[in-house]
């Protein structure tokens, strides 16, 4: 498959390093020049556990690009999607679609943009990091899953799923890519919360005195869900039925205790959230990611106190006014509505 890889940081890179691997014919899109220049000079290096090999494919920045693709794989932060949706809408083919390789609900935004039916959804949840211009961390494999915005499955979705088995041989096609995306809202939600402290994402949702916080942060986000008609879906210990409303404490435990186990197996011990606040000192994605949450849970009349307080606590560590610490993520506690 011919391939654009908008966005070669963790996730892009990861994938597009793989498919290029294997055969595939694959173009880099970065924003940063230094990365650009160093994957035409040497190729995109993956280090890690999983595999370690150098990818040689060719790699522009958005106003050096030329041409059209078919298959353009967006993979940029969340908060970059509009800017990058409107500069790839010249290289996509009118028949062709941009594929959601982000965080959040960006397929939303993509659609509004290039339309819906050239837009697909993906769910991926691997553990990777950008460390350097021309290295990436592929710390430990997750869950890759592509499907149809309108929940098909179409010729395009299963050819495209046949590529990216190329990456991943667990890859899947779903007829519920909104349901693994709220999913991941919830997970995700959690992951800001750890990214409050220093701690690692497995030793943050082990602590028994934060146990009822993340369950109560997920059932807040299911909520959400639950009132636009969403079925969400499991991964990687992450059992969304496990966080409704009345479920045994008991029941939510077991599915915390399976994600600890799951990222204790990645060598990316801490969120890309804790690097981009801790590490880069840059913006998260916090707003497109989280914040939609409280803005659509203000819409179908769904309460959301302790997703805008994270979202709120969240900013205060990016402007540097909070510590990342146990005593920030203590601060999230006490918004918890009171049962």
């Amino acid at each position: 498959m011919r391939l654009l890889i908008w966005g070669a940081g963790a996730i892009g890179g990861t994938m597009g390093a793989y498919l290029s691997r294997a055969g595939h014919d694959i173009t880099f899109v970065d924003r940063v020049a230094e990365h650009v220049a160093a994957i035409n000079q040497t190729g995109l290096r993956i280090i890690g556990p999983v595999a370690e090999f150098t990818a040689p494919a060719p790699a522009f920045t958005p106003v050096t690009l030329v041409g059209q693709w078919g298959v353009i794989i967006l993979a940029t932060k969340a908060q970059h999607t509009v800017e990058a949706t409107h500069a790839l809408a010249s290289h996509l083919t009118d028949d062709g679609y941009v594929l959601s390789a982000q965080n959040g609900l960006n397929e939303r935004v993509i659609a509004e943009i290039v339309g819906p039916a050239r837009t697909v959804g993906a769910f991926v949840n691997f553990g990777a990091d950008y460390l350097e211009p021309g290295v990436i961390l592929y710390g430990g494999r997750g869950a890759v899953v592509v499907g149809e915005i309108d929940g098909r499955v179409t010729p395009r979705v299963e050819a495209l799923h046949r590529t990216l088995l190329d990456f991943d041989d667990r890859a899947i096609v779903t007829s519920n890519i909104w349901g693994y995306l709220w999913g991941k809202e919830a997970y995700g939600a959690m992951l800001f919360a750890t990214a409050l402290t220093n701690e690692s994402i497995a030793d943050c949702l082990a602590l028994p005195a934060y146990r009822q916080l993340f369950i109560t942060l997920a059932q807040e986000v299911l909520r959400v869900a639950q009132a636009l008609k969403i079925q969400p879906e499991s991964f990687n210990g992450f059992d969304p039925s496990a966080f409704l409303a009345g479920v045994d404490r008991a029941v939510a435990d077991r599915s915390l205790d399976e994600m600890v186990a799951f990222n204790r197996r990645s060598a990316k011990t801490h969120s890309g959230i804790w690097r981009d606040l801790a590490v880069r000192k840059r913006r998260t994605e916090v707003d497109p990611q989280i914040g939609i949450v409280a803005e659509l849970g203000r819409q179908a009349g769904v309460p959301t106190p302790l997703t805008s307080r994270l979202v709120e606590l969240i900013h205060e560590v990016e402007d540097g006014t909070r510590p990342q610490s146990l005593a920030t993520l203590d601060l999230l506690a006490a918004a918890m509505p009171s049962r």
